[in-house]
């Protein structure tokens, strides 16, 4: 599990539409996703800042565990979340 090179652009964006975006879209966030937007860096670093993405996906019991109703995600994609906003969460 390569991390040295993630990027928002290369690497998370494409986890989030992967596994995020089916119910935090903008277009479905409202009634699927509990108004969480996941779809745009502007709104994916409010959720970096107050830590609710990572523990989310941690699945650590200090916000709800996603992807809601399904298994973890696996731990490489995790610690590519990890390294990105480790890093600074740069819109990169």
């Amino acid at each position: 599990c390569d991390t040295t090179a993630v990027t928002y652009s290369a690497t998370v964006a494409g986890i989030l539409t992967t596994h995020c975006n089916a119910c935090h879209a903008s277009t479905v966030a409202n009634s699927n996703g509990a108004g969480i937007v996941l779809d745009n860096y502007t709104a994916v670093k409010t959720y970096i800042t107050n830590g609710r993405l990572l523990n989310s996906i941690l699945q650590n019991g200090q916000a709800s565990a996603m992807p809601k109703n399904m298994a973890k995600l696996d731990a490489c994609t995790i610690n590519k979340i990890s390294a990105w906003i480790n890093k600074g969460a740069l819109n990169n």
